[in-house]
């Protein structure tokens, strides 16, 4: 981006704008099959009263997968949608009501793959000018939406790592009485890093998956069509707890 489309964001966005086109997460996510979905999810920056924020929504409990966990708003490409962008943006309406004329549009992100539900997912990072209360836009899909504040995310006491039975083992944070965990989880950690938004935080706190948030393994390809949620063995993976925490930006 130029310096005057720069002008007027905050530090932290200018610094993940400056790092977007090198966000090693890509490196930690295994090779797309051949038969992968295209998919958007929206990262949608903002300022409130309680400070600078995040959008995420809760998926509804009644969803056949990823029921009641956290994610971005996003979805599969429709054939009429100028992907990855136009992707993000209409999902961003349908499950959280948001306006898209609303939504400054800053950069996309690598694409990563899931193996899951076998989709290529690409992050678009955006600001959002006009910032409104948010609301469920589809409530078969979306049990509710929350911006949540960066400095809950980057809290020290909101964080800590999660082990799965497969062998998974990932950053979670505890935010707006939410688990957010898996895929978003890695995203957002990227993301917080490459902003300079991040704190220390004990990565020896590891803790199991809630058993209710266990799901059977989906096979790529069977038409699950939400690759924004966690899926049953996230691949956006920590080493081991008696390993060094895995950074996802280089050193700076």
């Amino acid at each position: 981006m130029s310096a005057a489309e720069l002008d007027g964001l905050p530090e932290y966005l200018q610094r993940l704008l400056g790092a977007a086109g090198d966000l090693p997460l890509r490196h930690r996510m295994p090779q797309a099959s051949a038969t992968a979905r295209r998919s958007a999810v929206l990262i949608l920056f903002g300022e409130s009263a309680a400070g600078p924020d995040v959008l995420l929504i809760e998926k509804s409990a009644h969803l056949r997968s990823h029921a009641g966990q956290p994610a971005f708003p996003g979805g599969g490409v429709d054939p009429a949608d100028d992907f990855p962008v136009g992707t993000a943006l209409r999902e961003a309406r349908e499950e959280a009501g948001i306006d898209p004329a609303g939504v400054r549009v800053l950069a996309t992100l690598q694409e990563l793959y899931l193996p899951p539900s076998d989709r290529l997912v690409v992050p678009v990072v955006g600001w959002w000018d006009d910032p409104r209360d948010v609301s469920v836009g589809d409530p078969q899909e979306v049990a509710r939406v929350a911006r949540v504040p960066l400095a809950e995310l980057t809290d020290p006491t909101n964080r800590f790592r999660l082990r799965h039975p497969s062998g998974y083992v990932g950053p979670a944070f505890a935010v707006a009485d939410m688990l957010v965990w898996g895929f978003t989880a890695g995203l957002l950690e990227a993301v917080l890093e490459a902003a300079g938004l991040a704190r220390p935080w004990d990565t020896r706190d590891v803790r199991p998956v809630p058993e209710s948030l266990l799901r059977p393994y989906t096979l790529p390809g069977s038409g699950d069509d939400d690759p924004t949620g966690d899926t049953a063995a996230p691949t956006v993976a920590d080493p081991a707890p008696d390993g060094p925490p895995a950074r996802t930006v280089r050193p700076r």
